[in-house]
């Protein structure tokens, strides 16, 4: 793990990407990783936080709930991640409605991201309500990922 960790970060930082790891918290300094991502609606970010410091990323994935995501951004989230906007593509079964993440874009300063399901046409019509886009099996799932991930990068604000 900490060879990967390693060219992994190699990679990500030469193009000033920062790293995270899903769930391992304690994982993070041991791999000289940027930060984590949980999984629990941020339930622990507060504690995190004092015990990572200020430049530790620490991103909650809040499923589909908007109290989940203002309590993870009041304990210190960097960032609040909604998902899936594409039914059972991740959590429950549930999928984040739009509005949420018009609201969150207009009345909160926490960065949003969207994550599960994603496709070009859904990329450029909520391009203007999220700061960020976090793509995983949109493109692992495919043939050929690079040319896939390439499409949805060039997806455009409609």
């Amino acid at each position: 793990m900490r060879k990967s960790a390693d060219a992994l970060r190699q990679v990500a930082h030469a193009r000033d990407v920062a790293l995270v790891i899903e769930r391992h918290a304690l994982l993070v300094d041991r791999l000289g990783l940027d930060g984590v991502h949980l999984l629990d609606g941020g339930r622990n970010i507060r504690n995190l936080r004092k015990d990572m410091g200020k430049d530790t990323i620490l991103g909650a994935f809040c499923n589909t709930s908007r109290h989940e995501g203002l309590s993870a951004g009041e304990a210190g989230a960097d960032y609040v991640s909604f998902g899936p906007i594409h039914t059972g593509a991740l959590g429950n079964g549930s999928q984040v409605n739009p509005d949420l993440l018009q609201w969150w874009s207009e009345m909160i300063e926490v960065p949003v991201i969207i994550e599960g399901g994603l496709t070009e046409k859904l990329i450029t019509d909520l391009s203007n309500k999220v700061d960020f886009f976090a793509i995983g099996p949109e493109i692992w799932n495919t043939k050929d990922p690079l040319a896939h991930l390439k499409k949805l990068a060039n997806a455009r604000v409609s």
